[in-house]
């Protein structure tokens, strides 16, 4: 019987524990945290890519995997038939140390297309980020053509 309450506890006491755990680093949910609206800065060299900017970004999520992270962005293009985006890097003179920027390069329709809903216009892209990259990072931005995202650790 006492095995029993003393089990009951200690399931207890670990639960209780479970809240704190929730909001500290070793959880890997928090590793980086929400994203945020953030100022446009477009500093890659346009010539690089003929892909346009993707109107807007909707969501940014960086999900720690085994060896690194997949930072995932959703864009809403302003109509339907965008396809092959990509995040690329941006690569500036004066950037700040210990932050990642990349741009939401997306590649539009070949023909007139309708805009149709939110939904259908919504276009996902990943992109892996080893340990090493990662090393020292204390932000990773995404820019669009009208706004810009930004997770922090």
């Amino acid at each position: 019987m006492t095995g029993r309450i003393i089990l009951a506890l200690m399931v207890v006491g670990t639960l209780a524990n479970c809240s704190r755990v929730a909001e500290s680093r070793l959880n890997p949910f928090n590793w980086f945290g929400r994203s945020e609206r953030t100022q446009v800065v477009v500093a890659s060299n346009p010539n690089a890519d003929p892909r346009k900017l993707v109107a807007q970004i909707i969501t940014l999520r960086v999900e720690k995997v085994p060896g690194g992270a997949i930072v995932r962005a959703t864009g809403l293009p302003t109509r339907q038939g965008y396809y092959d985006g990509e995040l690329l890097p941006v690569v500036a003179e004066n950037a700040p140390e210990g932050v990642l920027s990349y741009e939401f390069r997306i590649s539009p329709p070949l023909e007139q297309t309708r805009v149709s809903t939110q939904q259908s216009r919504e276009v996902v892209v990943a992109l892996f980020v080893s340990e090493q990259s990662l090393a020292g990072v204390r932000q990773i931005r995404v820019s669009a053509a009208s706004n810009a995202l930004v997770v922090r650790r």
